[in-house]
């Protein structure tokens, strides 16, 4: 449950609350983009526990936010400005964020892909086909990956 601000230097500090926690995880964001960015998964991922809290911590406040929205933008129109350029600024830093993680992820499932072809390519009998080219391998020959999930 939220609570509800009721008076001028209450709004002042619930918005500037928010915009330190959104300073806090657009800066944790652009490390993390960096250390995927560098192929430091690892350390990356390390970031994990930190920008889920701070997220959560964000989402909180943001919802406090909302439910005395008519409030604060007649108690403190000024800092309700502030707050949406921050927004505009944070928005980039994830959408940049999202795209390294997306770039990542498309990288290593192409690679696991590529891996699994050729194991199961290595794994099929090789036998030609009836036009003279080398058969494709049968699926059922594929052999299962094992993969690591630790970093």
């Amino acid at each position: 449950m939220t609570s509800s601000i009721t008076t001028a230097a209450d709004a002042e500090l619930a918005i500037d609350d928010l915009a330190i926690l959104m300073e806090k995880l657009a800066g944790l964001l652009e490390q993390e983009t960096a250390l995927v960015h560098a192929g430091r998964i690892r350390n990356a991922a390390a970031l994990e526990p930190t920008k889920a809290e701070l997220a959560g911590r964000v989402f909180a406040a943001g919802e406090r936010l909302k439910a005395n929205a008519k409030f604060l933008r007649q108690s403190a129109p000024g800092r309700c400005a502030a707050l949406i350029r921050l927004q505009e600024t944070f928005r980039g830093i994830l959408q940049k964020n999202m795209i390294v993680l997306a770039t990542a992820h498309a990288v290593s499932e192409g690679i696991m892909r590529r891996l699994s072809g050729d194991l199961a390519r290595k794994a099929s009998p090789q036998v030609y086909g009836a036009t003279g080219r080398a058969a494709a391998p049968h699926p059922k020959h594929g052999r299962p990956l094992a993969v690591s999930r630790t970093l």
